[in-house]
This record gives structure tokens, sequence and C-alpha cells, in this order.
């Protein structure tokens, strides 16, 4: 799999650990987010890789920020983008499994970095079901697709 990765000034000390991480799990990732020491709005990195994914340069990303709440919402606003912000293992299985989660939303300021770890492998190795859900991905794709007038 290859995968984005794009974090704020709240997730520079996690991304790298993160990265070697995947990396360690047999994946590709590139890191697309802000350099270390320097401050950045969490939108212009959570849009970054979510247009990168969208676009089909990359499978799927992973995004951080202070809570993963913030980067979440801008990457939603990329079209064919489902970020899930899950800092607990279930929420990130499920967040695949149900919803077909193409990026993964991560609070560096609410994870530790094992339990960090654990989200990201659960969410990498998750399958999404499709059957009933992808009527209700369907839904949503439906509503996203939608000309406003």
């Amino acid at each position: 799999m290859k995968l984005a990765i794009g974090s704020d000034h709240g997730g520079t000390e996690l991304k790298p650990i993160i990265i070697e991480y995947v990396k360690s799990l047999g994946h590709e990732i590139v890191d697309l987010g802000v350099p270390v020491g320097e401050k950045a709005d969490y939108p212009d990195y959570g849009i970054k890789v979510a247009e990168a994914v969208a676009n089909g340069e990359y499978d799927s990303g992973i995004l951080i920020c202070g809570t993963g709440i913030g980067i979440s919402i801008a990457a939603n606003k990329v079209k064919g983008i489902r970020c899930a912000c899950a800092n607990e293992v279930f929420s990130a299985k499920m967040a695949k499994e149900h919803n077909n989660a193409n990026i993964l939303a991560l609070g560096a300021r609410v994870v530790g970095t094992e339990v960090a770890k654990m989200i990201v492998k659960e969410w990498i190795n998750a399958e999404f079901q499709g059957d009933r859900h992808l009527k209700r991905i369907n839904i949503i794709s439906d509503y996203e697709n939608k000309k406003k007038a």
C-alpha cells in the first residue's frame, strides 16, 4: 500500500514515528506534512493529503494534528474523501470495515506513541466489508455528487 502522511505542527513529533512504523509494516509512505519546528495551519495539510488520495496518487492517507479533529474536518471537504478521526483501536477498525475510510486522522495530544501505532496497524489491516455498508457509502457519495442549484 502507498500512503501519504501529513500533519500540522501539533503532529510533527508523532509523524516520524508513524512513518517508520508504517514502513516496518511493509508499506510505502510519503511525508506531505510540515517540517519539524515550523508552525502550520492544519487545513492546509489536511486538504493537501486528501487531494493526493482523492486524485489516486496514494491509496490512503494518515493525518495528525493536536486532536485529529480539525485536520479530519478539512480533509472531509475534499470530494471522495472519508477521513475518520480515531483515537482508539476499535473506531479505527470500524472506520475501515464499515465506512471505508480512506484517510485516518490521529490526535498527537490525545494518544501516546504505542496506542497510535496500534490504531494505525488496525486501520491498515482492516478491510471494507461492503454489503450493507456499501449501500450507506453510496448514499453519501450520491449526496456528494449531486449538483447544487
